[in-house]
């Protein structure tokens, strides 16, 4: 069941302005009709301004003279009214403190596994830059010495799908299994 946005105001508003039943306006927003009773005589929700369901477009005003004319009928909420969840926001993916060493190590790993990626997928998937890309790849990183390569996913810095995706979008099959590793005393390269 959908609640309307601000369900004490919401409740406000329809004890002033309408003659629904106690009843009615607990069931469309939310709260036990005592509740709604006791906000009718001034025992709860004192100084809370009234909101109006029909200029917000939670309701119509046909919908409330049908239910004011049948004590029966429960008002029920447009579906407009409901807000939509929205996907996540542009802007860098935060990546918290303790794994923020792992990037390298990440980058590294897709540097080896997946050529075809180019460095703006790496930065999204991994939530990096291209300056800490090109200087993983061109071992000038700060730390360089100690990087080795780990797959992001199980560093927790991106999802498997995500990941499968990107490679899927630069035109490689994330199913293809990584290079071999280089024997002790060989160099990698990535």
């Amino acid at each position: 069941m959908t609640l309307p946005l601000m369900p004490k105001a919401t409740a406000v508003w329809l004890i002033e302005k309408t003659s629904l039943s106690f009843e009615q306006i607990a069931d469309f927003v939310g709260m036990h009709p005592l509740e709604v009773q006791a906000i009718a005589d001034g025992e709860v929700a004192q100084g809370i301004v009234g909101y109006d369901p029909v200029q917000n477009s939670q309701l119509t005003r046909e919908e409330i003279q049908r239910c004011e004319a049948d004590k029966n009928a429960r008002l029920r909420l447009m579906p407009s009214a409901v807000p939509q969840p929205k996907g996540r926001g542009k802007g860098a993916r935060y990546t918290p403190v303790s794994k923020r060493n792992d990037r390298p190590d990440a980058i590294a790993f897709l540097l080896r596994n997946f050529p075809q990626l180019t460095e703006a997928q790496i930065g999204k998937l991994l939530g990096t830059t291209k300056d800490t890309i090109a200087k993983v790849r061109d071992r000038t990183h700060w730390n360089s010495a100690n990087i080795k390569p780990r797959d992001p996913v199980i560093l927790g810095l991106c999802s498997q799908s995500d990941l499968n995706a990107a490679v899927i979008a630069a035109g490689g099959n994330p199913a293809a299994p990584p290079p071999p590793a280089p024997e002790e005393g060989e160099e990698a390269s990535f």
